[in-house]
């Protein structure tokens, strides 16, 4: 059972309003409609999940994009609902852009890091059923290739380390032959690889299978940071 902490205002309502939203964006690329949010946490009438997620938002824990479908998106501040015990700290490796090579991982080692200032917190609870926190570290996003999986500039995406992916995952690929970094959803075609943005103004990239393609990390959690992006 989750441990937490009561701060002013907060509920286990909203507490569930913020797993599902969270769970639902990893599970799908986007983040959940409002109808969805109440079939989830048991809320027949859509004005009041509207309400709660008003409220979240005013409490800090989440922003909301009107201008956008389905515009929702978690803060840092989520952490604070869960006790310190239950609190994971993630080693931010570095920015994700182009010409900036990604760190050498590894699938069940875990990295740390001497400084609160180059970790992210995240409440153990709010990571995916099966994700147990092992070996996990984050990047910090530069760019808006993915704006409309509502990860902008500057936003932190937790990852675990990975060398494959299935179709349709959203992974960290280093492109040898063209010296970028990259965060895309994945895709196998016939005789290439097709990394697609969330951006209807961007274009795919496709790669030939018979060039050189690292997957360095798949996506578990995007958590929008607060404070100025990491320099490239």
């Amino acid at each position: 059972m989750m441990m937490v902490r009561k701060s002013k205002g907060i509920t286990d309502k909203h507490i569930k309003v913020l797993e599902f939203v969270n769970e639902y964006q990893l599970r799908n690329g986007r983040p959940p409609s409002i109808r969805e949010i109440g079939e989830k946490v048991n809320i027949s009438s859509t004005s009041v999940v509207n309400y709660y997620l008003l409220q979240l938002e005013k409490m800090g824990y989440l922003e909301r994009d009107n201008r956008v479908s389905r515009g929702v998106r978690l803060t840092e501040k989520v952490n604070q609902i869960v006790q310190t015990g239950n609190t994971l700290h993630v080693p931010i490796l570095g920015p994700i852009a182009a010409g900036i090579p990604l760190p050498e991982l590894q699938p069940g080692v875990s990295y740390t890091t001497d400084s609160e200032a180059d970790a992210i917190a995240i409440a153990r609870s709010l990571l995916p059923a099966k994700e147990k926190g092992d070996g996990l570290y984050a990047l910090q996003v530069q760019g808006d290739s993915m704006i409309d999986a509502m990860i902008n500039d500057g936003d932190i995406v937790v990852m675990k380390p990975a060398t494959e992916a299935r179709n349709g995952e959203m992974v960290a690929v280093w492109l040898p032959n063209n010296n970028e970094a990259t965060l895309k959803y994945f895709f196998k075609e016939k005789d290439r690889y097709r990394l697609q943005p969330a951006n209807p103004t961007m274009k795919p990239i496709y790669i030939k299978k018979t060039e050189p393609l690292e997957i360095k990390g798949k996506v578990v959690m995007v958590i929008r940071r607060m404070d100025k992006p990491l320099a490239a």
